[in-house]
């Protein structure tokens, strides 16, 4: 998922749902740590030489089981990650950590928004 997406999603929930790849959920507890601009620039083994771009969006979850991120203050972190990430359409990354930390791509049914 593309960030003008995700942007587009979150204007149209009034809270946030997240799934992970085995059906259980993401508490709604969760913190949204970072947004991060990961730039990967390497030589395959083709010696091809590739640069490829992303936004990492980092979710923690606290002992803090009184928090809630509402919809509008996640876009209001994404709107400021522009500083760093400007006003590319990067795909987007999730990291979670359960028993390691796992990397997700995003996908919205239009209500939950499921790692993949």
């Amino acid at each position: 998922m593309k960030i003008s997406a995700l942007k587009h999603h979150l204007n149209s929930v009034t809270e946030l749902n997240f799934k992970l790849p085995d059906g259980s959920s993401i508490p709604a507890h969760f913190h949204l740590t970072e947004i991060g601009l990961i730039t990967k620039h390497f030589v395959d083994c083709g010696v091809s030489i590739h640069l490829d771009k992303w936004a990492s969006l980092q979710i923690w979850v606290a002992n803090d089981t009184d928090h809630r991120l509402q919809p509008e203050k996640f876009l209001k972190i994404i709107d400021n990650s522009e500083k760093i990430i400007g006003t590319q359409d990067l795909e987007v990354e999730v990291e979670y950590q359960s028993d390691t930390i796992g990397r997700y791509g995003l996908e919205f049914d239009g209500v939950i928004l499921y790692l993949r």
